[in-house]
Formats: C-alpha cells, sequence, structure tokens
C-alpha cells in the first residue's frame, strides 16, 4: 500500500510542477518583470539551440532590457542569425550587436 501511495504522490507532484511551468511561461499569466539576467540566460540558451552559432563565442550582456552581443563569428550570416536569436527572446528592448566577423 505504502508504494501505491509513493506512486500517487509522485505522480501529483509532476502534475504540479508541469501546471507551473505552463503558467510560468504564459506571458498572460504575470506581471512581473523580466530580469536582465534572466534575459541573458535565455538568450545564451537560444543561441545554443541554434545550430547556424557558436554560442560558445558570443557573448551575451543585458542592461535594462538591451541585449549587447560581442565576440567574434564566421560569418555575416552568423552575425545577423545571433542578433535574430536574441530578438526573438521575451523582455528584449533592443539589441547591440558588436559581433565582429572573421576575415
Amino acid at each position: 500500500m505504502n508504494g501505491k501511495k509513493a506512486l500517487i504522490a509522485a505522480t501529483a507532484t509532476c502534475w504540479a510542477f508541469a501546471a507551473g511551468a505552463a503558467f510560468a511561461n504564459d506571458p498572460g499569466k504575470s506581471d512581473q518583470p523580466i530580469t536582465d539576467s534572466v534575459i541573458t540566460t535565455k538568450v545564451k540558451a537560444e543561441l545554443t539551440k541554434d545550430k547556424t552559432t557558436k554560442a560558445k563565442d558570443i557573448h551575451v550582456k543585458t542592461k535594462d532590457g538591451v541585449v549587447m552581443l560581442s565576440g567574434t563569428v564566421d560569418s555575416a550570416t552568423e552575425k545577423q542569425q545571433a542578433e535574430q536569436d536574441a530578438r526573438g527572446v521575451k523582455g528584449v528592448v533592443d539589441v547591440h550587436n558588436d559581433l565582429s566577423v572573421k576575415q
């Protein structure tokens, strides 16, 4: 009987986390501003997910919602893609793209 209760408790916990995550990602559910550190983390995650950018070579800083990209990339296309990835993150006000393209 204890195993069954543990399974039910674990299932309920999983559902609670799933519901919480769903509401946390819903832009209409929160009036809390997104902090610069959260924006920076999300931009880095987007750059990492995008296989056309080398995230390890791109430095990201955020100040008052303005994302600053710096570092060196292989092409103008990669530079543009990194900026596009950053602009797609919720909370980003503007992007300053200071990435240099390797010669």
